[in-house]
């Protein structure tokens, strides 16, 4: 059973008076939005939109829920068994959108993708808030393409991403759902050559996905114009606030048709998400599936202690051991991220290395080897803990343990998705055991200890 909650009015920005679901950037105060949640949100660690909720609640806002919640524990289960039931058909998708979601294999949408899609194609302004490997990405790449197909040729929606692969992943994407609709949609990033992009962009595109920089380089040489976009997304919106780009996309939006629909995603809900939010939507619906501090359901969770000069003979004895056939490896540090490469290929082990110092092409290439197989390990740093979808990693190995209890469910949110059960290795040494236990306040259960002889500190 969802919940609904009618939250106070002045919450988030806009204008009275203006057409419903369309956002103005600039303008006073409006009606809060809707919010549906999942009752299994139990909140969650700072930067949980719990926190915001709770403060509504204290202040007079009514649940008008029909009938009481169901006990927590059981509660996400129901719901993801009631969409297992719900098809795509049931969404009123078109048949071109049906079909191309047929040739990728789908037939049953995600809890936020059930609740989201009908939503977006209502028109409505959307915080969409769930943990991670839930599918966010489509919740708003079907509904775009279900709205632009067959319209006019011109440039009518705008993703803004956080990092290069996930506008890659983005763009592929809507390629995939969009397949049939005769849609054109490019990604702008840096690390790559200017020219292909202002051909594309100048050449006329339907949909444009892009990282703030390099996008905001486009629009002052006027490569694109986006002064008739019905659509803007701002995806991981928490993410690219933490990058530091705020400034970049104020000056994107203020170049962006204020009479648009705006969809905003997000795994946590920090003040400046809310800031974010409060600017830039108008009666916007909260869509809240789950936990933001839940960890994916489908994940076994394991400790090893071990020193740190002993991390990385560790693991490549484990990956002889459980014969891994995809690891993804997390390391604190672009340094730490080669050294274990060079270390992991010295043992005869296929690995390759993903992080901002390495260019494009080769943070491409590393990506393409690792999903087609090629390469048995890639180790990254937190640049791939967001938004990559790869369906086949069985393996997600915390090399250092994450400073941050929401960065460890990012990162295991890598392994474990499509329904897939997958594996999470955190290799601890001894000044690593307080963050750990902070790690299990946050999942709300203890990690198993595995101890292996010659490789405990403990021994």
């Amino acid at each position: 059973m969802l919940k609904r909650l009618g939250f106070l009015r002045g919450l988030l920005g806009g204008a009275e008076g203006d057409a419903p679901g369309r956002a103005a950037a600039d303008e006073g105060p409006l009606p809060a939005p809707d919010t549906i949640s999942d009752p299994d949100d139990e909140g969650g660690p700072a930067g949980s939109v719990a926190p915001a909720v709770e403060r509504l609640i204290e202040a007079g806002v009514e649940d008008v829920s029909s009938g009481p919640a169901p006990e927590p524990s059981g509660a996400l289960a129901a719901a993801e068994a009631a969409t297992v039931s719900t098809t795509f058909a049931d969404l009123g998708l078109s048949a071109q959108v049906l079909r191309a979601l047929k040739d990728a294999g789908y037939a049953h949408p995600t809890p936020i993708q059930q609740e989201a899609v009908p939503l977006a194609l209502k028109g409505r302004d959307l915080i969409g808030l769930a943990m991670t490997g839930t599918g966010k990405t489509a919740a708003f790449t079907i509904p775009i393409v279900e709205r632009l197909a067959g319209g006019p040729a011109r440039t009518r929606a705008l993703i803004l991403t956080p990092t290069r692969e996930l506008c890659q992943q983005v763009e592929e994407s809507f390629r995939k759902y969009g397949r049939h609709s005769g849609l054109k949609v490019v990604s702008v990033y840096g690390g790559v050559g200017y020219e292909p992009q202002t051909k594309a962009l100048r050449g006329g595109v339907d949909v444009v996905v892009a990282t703030p920089g390099r996008l905001l380089d486009h629009l002052e040489k006027q490569n694109v114009s986006f002064d008739r976009i019905e659509v803007l997304v701002l995806d991981e919106a928490d993410r690219m606030l933490d990058m530091g780009f705020a400034p970049q996309i104020s000056r994107i939006v203020a170049q962006v048709d204020r009479y648009r629909q705006t969809l905003l995603f997000s795994a946590t809900m920090p003040p400046e998400v809310e800031a974010l939010a409060r600017k830039y939507l108008r009666k916007p619906v909260v869509v809240q599936v789950g936990r933001r501090s839940a960890a994916a359901t489908t994940v076994q969770h394991y400790v090893y202690p071990c020193p740190r000069d002993k991390k990385t003979s560790l693991l490549a004895a484990l990956i002889g051991e459980h014969k891994m056939d995809s690891v993804l490896v997390f390391t604190r540090t672009k340094h730490g991220a080669d050294r274990v490469v060079r270390n992991l290929k010295r043992d005869g082990i296929d690995a390759d290395a993903l992080h901002a110092d390495k260019t494009q092409g080769q943070r491409t290439k590393a990506l393409a080897d690792f999903k087609s197989g090629k390469t048995k390990v890639l180790v990254a740093t937190d640049i791939a803990q967001r938004g990559l979808d790869i369906s086949n990693i069985t393996h997600v190995v915390n090399y250092d343990v994450p400073q941050q209890a929401e960065d460890y469910v990012h990162r295991i949110g890598r392994t474990g998705r499509a329904a897939k059960t997958g594996n999470a290795f955190t290799f601890m040494s001894a000044d690593e055991i307080a963050m750990v236990r902070t790690i299990e306040r946050v999942l709300g259960q203890p990690i198993p200890r595995i101890s292996v002889p010659g490789y405990d500190f403990g021994t």
